[in-house]
């Protein structure tokens, strides 16, 4: 199991998970999800003295999303989503930001897909579709160090919404299945919203075990 460094900052109205996965030899810094607040992750950034790599989106909400671009534009890095989430993204009714917030759209620069392997801050990352609380939800599987980022699909003892735009209960339930089934017990899961948790735990506590 390789070393890696995981710490997360809670930001914007929905008290939205942004996840930092860190290469403790080389400090390259995978940020995931950037919810909002900028200042607060370019802070963080800085106190891990990180030298961030990408930007990775579990899915296209805008409580996911808000500091993006402004992450890009700030370490010159590219932002990746998968390639059904741009619909999403570029959709400001379908990110529910002109909804629950101001109206915002972006792209994702790089596109994934199922079945995709990321080299990125000297990991490898399996993209795993996992589509249900939006149709182009991923999560980010870390085999080697028993890490999965869920997004809004798997939490502690729960799982995502599927009453928004482009969502499906039949397809989330499969997802979060999925993902109970074919990842190891010991594998920590840090999702969008709340704790972290453990499949092994889930496949005890969660509903839809």
């Amino acid at each position: 199991m390789k070393e890696i460094r995981v710490q997360n900052l809670v930001l914007g109205m929905l008290a939205t998970n942004c996840w930092f996965l860190q290469n403790p030899e080389t400090k390259e810094l995978l940020i995931v999800d950037p919810a909002a607040s900028p200042e607060r992750i370019f802070q963080q950034v800085t106190a891990m003295e990180g030298k961030p790599a990408a930007v990775l989106l579990t899915h296209g909400h805008y409580d996911h999303m808000l500091a993006a671009e402004a992450v890009r534009d700030a370490y010159e890095i590219p932002v990746y989503a998968h390639e059904a989430e741009q619909e999403v993204l570029g959709d400001a009714q379908k990110n529910l930001s002109a909804v629950w917030s101001a109206p915002y759209t972006m792209q994702a620069d790089r596109t994934v897909k199922e079945g995709d392997v990321l080299s990125l801050a000297g990991y490898e990352i399996r993209v795993l579709h996992t589509p249900g609380h939006t149709k182009g939800s991923v999560c980010y599987y870390l085999p080697k160090e028993r890490v999965l980022i869920s997004g809004d699909t798997l939490f502690c003892e729960s799982y995502g919404r599927y009453d928004f735009p482009t969502s499906s209960g039949r397809e989330l339930f499969a997802s979060v299945k999925r993902l109970l089934q074919e990842l190891p017990e010991d594998v920590k899961v840090c999702p969008g919203h709340n704790e972290s948790t453990e499949i092994g735990y889930e496949k005890r506590y969660n509903p839809l075990a």
